[in-house]
């Protein structure tokens, strides 16, 4: 199991590569996490969601995305609470405080994914969420050391280096774990290190003296990674290539957004200039507006009005300028937004932008599917993936956006400038990207397939931690994996 001194450390990315190692040593290979928050997610083969980076982490293991890969999922909707997702389905909404209690009664359902994971498995790669030092939510913890206890799974703590303080973090991991939860802990790497690596010997040797711990890697930064999905929001504002020629796509940055990995094909892409616009500052003239999902659709539409961008969009279309919503941003496009049954807390409507002629209610039921299709202005094949409670009509909608198998989805104004659809990973696969791309006037661009550039930083990020981190020692460490008692109780 590999835990981290804190969020954002490179746990994922460095499961992610360790698991494309393993498997091309031979081995099987699969992700777990028990617990993730993240508001971007992936639908799974078998109808459910689980956080991004366990997606990420199944395709570097060869393997389909499965629910179990991920049993428990918190979608945050506001500042202290979260939609509740278990075994890949929702189950309602809870508090910060609420879920602390709540927590307790799905080790259940945690175990048994790890338990029915682990059956076509030579060896399951288990990722923590956040710190391994917060000991005060240490009592019915399924994320942490809650889970390498129930599991009997030996721990590699991560430190990131480039945050600096890295000694701190992982020698004051150590002082404030209880003891058989630091015993639990068998080595440690330090993720991101720039410049010369020997400057740091001095720093290991500190670390495993103080410690006990082995000393099992210092893995310099990979300019690789910057091609996997970002899994925190808080990374977003990263996600863009600013200055430069090109065409100019602005996304504004609203808190709840979600599903923000649509973004990530157009941010390496030559040609395309991709801007996050934080809050403060009014929309630039550019080519594109792109209004990305939303977790909390209408307390996004309310502070993206609160910015005074609803009159710099409407001077962007007067303009010329193009506007493209996926999600939510397509919700918040049209004339209204209802809420009859407090889906996102309050029953409510607002009214929308009004660049769409169309109408969302937004509903209990959450579709969750992959679908296939072509763009409805050229037959371009479209694949991806839905993932919504809400539904959207009116004469807009005449206009699709994308024909699906199934269904026609989205809508066009009148002009062919507005669009909205509720398809993600629309920016994913090189001929369905020029297509959009040149609907805008772009001419000098290149685009390069998203999924194969994803592929190739898989086994580039592979052969980079082969090299630094000692991955035989890794393997010694890992244990057989037991059956465990499904009504298992977390100890304090």
């Amino acid at each position: 199991m590999f835990q981290g001194t804190g969020s954002s450390v490179g746990k994922s990315v460095f499961v992610a590569g360790l698991a494309r190692a393993l498997v091309r040593r031979g081995l099987r290979v699969r992700p777990f996490k028990p617990q993730n928050m993240s508001n971007n997610a992936a639908v799974t083969a078998d109808g459910g969601e689980i956080g991004r980076a366990q997606a990420l982490q199944a395709q570097a293991c060869g393997v389909m995305p499965s629910v179990d890969m991920n049993p428990v999922l918190l979608k945050p909707q506001s500042m202290v609470g979260s939609q509740l997702v278990v075994c890949g389905q929702a189950r309602g909404n809870v508090k910060a405080r609420t879920y602390q209690d709540v927590k307790k009664t799905l080790l259940p359902d945690v175990l048994g994914a790890f338990e029915r994971l682990s059956l076509d498995a030579d060896i399951v790669l288990i990722e923590g969420a956040g710190s391994a030092s917060e000991v005060n939510l240490r009592e019915n913890d399924i994320a942490n050391m809650g889970f390498a206890e129930a599991s009997g799974a030996p721990v590699v703590l991560i430190g990131d280096i480039d945050r600096g303080g890295v000694i701190a973090s992982l020698v004051g991991t150590k002082v404030v774990l209880p003891k058989p939860d630091a015993e639990r802990i068998k080595g440690f790497i330090v993720n991101r290190m720039r410049g010369d690596p020997s400057l740091f010997d001095e720093g290991m040797r500190v670390i495993a003296e103080r410690t006990g711990w082995k000393a099992l890697g210092l893995l310099p930064y990979s300019e690789h990674v910057r091609h996997f999905p970002a899994e925190d929001a808080a990374d977003v504002l990263e996600h863009q290539r600013s200055g430069g020629v090109g065409l100019h796509i602005v996304v504004p940055y609203l808190p709840m957004i979600a599903n923000f990995d649509d973004l990530d094909p157009l941010k390496a892409m030559d040609g395309v200039r991709l801007e996050m616009l934080p809050p403060g500052r009014p929309l630039p003239v550019c080519d594109l507006v792109l209004l990305p999902g939303s977790k909390a659709t209408i307390t996004d539409l309310e502070i993206f009005r609160e910015q005074g961008w609803d009159v710099d969009l409407k001077a962007h279309v007067r303009r010329g300028g193009y506007v493209f919503g996926i999600c939510g941003g397509y919700q918040m496009l049209g004339t209204s937004l209802s809420d009859p049954l407090g889906v996102e807390g309050e029953e409510k409507t607002v009214e929308g932008l009004g660049l769409l002629r169309v109408q969302t209610a937004l509903t209990g039921q959450k579709i969750l599917r992959e679908v296939r299709g072509v763009l409805a202005e050229n037959n371009v094949p479209v694949v991806g993936y839905e993932m919504h409670m809400g539904v959207t009509d009116g004469p807009d909608c005449a206009r699709p956006f994308v024909r699906l198998d199934t269904h026609d989805d989205g809508a066009m104004d009148v002009t062919g400038r507005v669009w909205g659809t509720y398809l993600h990973g629309v920016f994913e696969h090189g001929a369905l990207c020029q297509a959009l791309l040149a609907r805008l006037g772009a001419r000098d661009f290149s685009v390069v397939d998203h999924a194969e550039r994803v592929e190739a930083a898989l086994n580039a990020w592979a052969e980079h931690i082969e090299r630094h981190v000692d991955v035989e020692a890794l393997l010694r460490l890992a244990r057989p994996i037991e059956t465990h008692d499904r009504s298992a109780s977390i100890s304090a």
